[in-house]
């Protein structure tokens, strides 16, 4: 397949110039509009410049896809099995004081149930290990980082937030990456920055074991055969943006010698008038194997190439209320199984609340349609409460999508409903509900409760 030309698109400011280095205050382009954890930043405790914080999150999940424990099928539903549990995720960190530019930050989080859940019940609950299921600890950051005139040097462990490589902190723990990078804000209005991501820990984006360390090359979602052969490989990644009062612009590489390339593209026009804010974008994303892997794919009959286009426009009015429009659009191509969601990166414009496109057979050739509405009820007097409801539609190719017992599959609805609730003083609540209808496949639905205290 022919290669895309490096052209500019649009989408949302939400991925700002400080994407690679303010990370606490940074909301997923898929969820404009809606309070989410992470906008809660902890103020912490000060003892003459130390700052400590922490999070201290709980949460109920449970996943139905009518294809119980006691008895699974490798065919329902991917044979993906009926789960659900409780669990506490504690996070602390420790940040320096600033000397001369420098300052490093230390986070240790951890994950437990107190025994509460049964074992055969945790599959697909995306908190433990699914092969061990048991309380873990990790080292979640630790890095130090230099700062002076625009300039910003950073290595160690971080929760990052970038388009394709993102800590995606919306179930009980987020992802995190080792690696460094260099960014510039010295230019007006401009911004760029290089760097290189090695390694990554997440249960719930990680393709290797989420509870320990892996290179991102096993974290992928390649084939497991070649990562034997392919070795331990980073990514090297580096973006440039243009950023002003209305216009955003910003170009995004991600780049593995032997594995695969993704180029990403977006720009985006917001504006206001007296009773609404909004913004438009368009968004392009390439994805093609490069090296060794590109070689074995050929002789599978296999391949990694193809790319997203998408369109979004946003609405925020003044009297609450809320809109969020998306369309996707897939080409036909290999390789969305191989690369859509690997290392946490969900920027595209039309997915569901909760599930997003692993359902169905292929996205190959496929077109997705995102409708939300929401409200937000600060407006009644509530702070920091918003509630929504979602409705996506995947218009699939049945030339490329099928189920395991070989049902090819003509579409998916996904219908999310959200209350969301994000308090000044740290204290945040989601529920989320969603619903999904596929061709071939028996319902399937999830409940996510989760909430916490950020100090």
């Amino acid at each position: 397949m022919k290669k895309l030309l490096i052209i500019p698109a649009l989408s949302s400011s939400i991925y700002s110039a400080d994407a690679l280095a303010i990370l606490d205050n940074v909301t997923s382009s898929n969820y404009a509009y809606e309070p989410i954890q992470q906008t809660s930043n902890p103020k912490g405790f000060d003892f003459s410049g130390w700052k400590f914080a922490g999070d201290l999150r709980g949460g109920y999940v449970r996943y139905d896809y009518d294809n119980p424990p006691s008895n699974p099928s490798d065919t329902i539903n991917k044979g993906h099995i009926d789960s659900h549990g409780f669990y506490v995720i504690p996070k602390l960190s420790i940040l320096t004081p600033n000397y001369n530019g420098f300052s490093a930050k230390i986070t240790v989080a951890g994950a437990t149930d107190f025994g509460i859940n049964d074992f055969e019940d945790e599959s697909r609950n995306f908190v433990f290990d699914p092969n061990e299921r048991k309380s873990f600890a990790i080292l979640q950051e630790a890095y130090i980082s230099y700062e002076n005139s625009g300039h910003q040097f950073l290595a160690g462990a971080k929760e990052i937030v970038t388009p394709m490589i993102d800590a995606d902190d919306w179930y009980m723990l987020a992802n995190s990456f080792q690696g460094a990078y260099y960014k510039n804000s010295t230019i007006k209005n401009i911004t760029f920055a290089f760097g290189y991501f090695y390694k990554m820990a997440g249960v719930w984006d990680s393709g290797a074991n989420g509870t320990q360390w892996h290179s991102m090359s096993d974290a992928s979602f390649v084939d497991s055969d070649y990562k034997k052969i392919g070795g331990d490989e980073g990514v090297w990644s580096g973006f440039v943006q243009y950023s002003d009062e209305h216009h955003n612009l910003q170009l995004w590489e991600y780049y593995m010698n032997d594995y695969y390339n993704t180029f990403f593209a977006q720009y985006d026009y917001s504006n206001k008038t007296d009773s609404f804010s909004y913004d438009a974008g368009l968004q392009l994303i390439d994805f093609y194997g490069v090296g060794e892997l590109k070689d074995y794919y050929e002789l599978k009959n296999k391949e990694i190439d193809y790319y997203i286009l998408s369109a979004r426009y946003n609405a925020k009015f003044n009297n609450g209320f809320d809109v969020s429009l998306g369309a996707s659009f897939y080409s036909d191509g290999g390789g969305t199984g191989d690369t859509l969601g690997a290392w946490g990166g969900y920027p595209y414009f039309a997915n569901g609340m909760i599930f997003h496109f692993f359902e169905a057979g292929s996205l190959q050739n496929a077109n997705s349609y995102k409708l939300q509405v929401g409200y937000d009820i600060s407006k009644l007097g509530v702070d920091g409460l918003w509630v929504g409801a979602r409705y996506t539609y995947f218009d699939l190719d049945s030339e490329y999508s099928h189920s395991l017992d070989h049902n090819a599959q003509d579409d998916m609805s996904l219908i999310g409903l959200k209350l969301s609730y994000n308090s000044k003083a740290g204290y945040y609540f989601n529920a989320t509900y969603e619903y999904v209808d596929l061709d071939y496949e028996p319902h399937t639905y999830a409940l996510r409760l989760i909430g916490g205290y950020k100090f």
